[in-house]
């Protein structure tokens, strides 16, 4: 068995990794290369500053086998012949070089081909961290197998950090269509209607499509290969998704089994262990009111006892900055986001609100207990006095404020979501 990852083949301006796989999976196939398993896709780390676009990798495991048929006496028999690794390799780098958008600023590609997998440990770090090309080069020296790294190399890092994702705590698919090359970089002919329906009756997909501001969200919007990409729980539902969908003709499609959708890139954190480019989950008490500045991004502060960081919503959550302005000083919430390094930011993907202050509002000036007659005030927090008798009070009756907001997960809108982030229709059926 040999393990393959691939990483960094696309650019800002077009290009996929999965498309890169899709075109080696029919070439080693054409050479009786078995692969085992599904195409994996791997999201690492979503707060690389270097990434070019959705930071994923893809791996590929693949038996060294070639099947022949031969005829011996009156009978077919199949026999298999082992490929070297040379002929491996000549394939593999045949496709990256033919399909990578080497005129990307920040494309550089990599790729492992391992005779075991690597340590788990590996996938985690490269997911939460930011991970050098150092310590993968070093990783590699103990390692059997054969890789190259293009460029700065960079894309080891992805390959190799990729290939030891497992399937430990969750995974999910993703069924991509991919367009005939002479569409690439057109407008995108993707049904929204179709896409709506299919929403509707494929409940173990998710994140098709934003009701709220009606966006299609399988269709990318870069000029890419890919047609649409439909995420869900189960193959055989993808399946069917995609006969649901009206759009313009497929060159070819393939499912990938994931890490998207998992939440694996958070990690629970107390303010003052919180690093740059890490993605956290920090528990704390608001400590301002949420602000609105020039752009529309609203942001408020969050303390523990460790410490204060400030937490983002972003322009493009859009209708999420609602739920954000409704927050008030001394509600605890835990915040799951993204990482900025100056200032230190957290870049929110949801929030799960635990407790709410209770709001109270006055209903009018107190009653005098003595002669039954309205208080006046006597000025701003200076209480309230009688004008009959004279008595004078400080408080005046206030009645307990029904707040807009409750206890519970509140998440950023379909269109402004990140691969990794597990969508709550997902934390509520799991």
């Amino acid at each position: 068995m040999t393990w393959i990852g691939i990483d960094d083949t696309d650019s800002r301006e077009g290009g996929c990794t999965t498309y890169v796989a899709y075109q080696l999976i029919k070439k080693l196939s054409e050479y009786g290369f078995n692969i085992v398993g599904y195409p994996r896709l791997i999201r690492l780390n979503p707060n690389i500053p270097w990434k070019t676009r959705g930071n994923g990798a893809i791996v590929l495991k693949v038996e060294r086998r070639h099947q022949s048929n031969h005829i011996i006496g009156d009978k077919e028999i199949s026999s298999f012949r082992k490929k070297s690794s040379k002929d491996l390799i000549e394939i593999i780098e045949d496709v990256i070089e033919r399909y990578t958008m080497f005129n990307g600023e920040n494309t550089n590609p990599g790729y492992v081909a391992l005779e075991e997998q690597p340590p788990y440990d590996i996938y985690l770090k490269a997911v939460r961290e930011v991970v050098s090309l150092k310590t993968i080069e070093e990783e590699l020296k103990s390692t059997s197998g054969f890789w190259k790294g293009y460029g700065n190399k960079r894309g080891l890092i992805g390959a190799f950090s990729a290939a030891a994702w497992r399937p430990k705590n969750d995974r999910t698919f993703e069924l991509i269509a991919y367009r005939y090359k002479n569409r690439w970089g057109t407008s995108r002919f993707v049904d929204e209607k179709s896409v709506i329906e299919m929403d509707r009756k494929c409940l173990t997909t998710f994140d098709n499509y934003d009701y709220i501001n009606n966006y299609v969200a399988i269709a990318p919007h870069s000029p890419c290969p890919v047609l649409y990409g439909i995420r869900g729980e189960d193959t055989k539902e993808l399946i069917h998704a995609k006969s649901l969908i009206k759009s313009e003709k497929v060159y070819g499609w393939l499912i990938f089994e994931t890490n998207q959708a998992t939440d694996e890139h958070l990690q629970e954190k107390k303010i003052r262990d919180i690093k740059p480019f890490e993605s956290v989950i920090v528990t704390g008490k608001i400590s301002s009111i949420p602000k609105t500045i020039q752009g529309g991004h609203v942001f408020f502060s969050l303390s523990d006892e460790t410490g204060c960081i400030e937490c983002a919503a972003y322009e493009p959550t859009k209708n999420f900055r609602v739920i954000i302005r409704k927050l008030l000083p001394g509600d605890i919430i835990s915040v799951y986001g993204g990482v900025r390094d100056i200032p230190l930011t957290i870049n929110i993907e949801k929030i799960k609100v635990i407790k709410l202050i209770d709001v109270f509002e006055k209903i009018g000036n107190p009653i005098c207990p003595r002669c039954g007659r309205r208080m006046k005030s006597k000025g701003r927090n200076q209480g309230y006095k009688c004008k009959v008798c004279g008595l004078e009070t400080k408080k005046a009756p206030m009645k307990k404020k029904i707040r807009d907001i409750k206890p519970g997960f509140y998440e950023v809108p379909v269109c402004a979501r990140r691969h990794l982030s597990k969508p709550l229709k997902r934390i509520n059926r799991t």
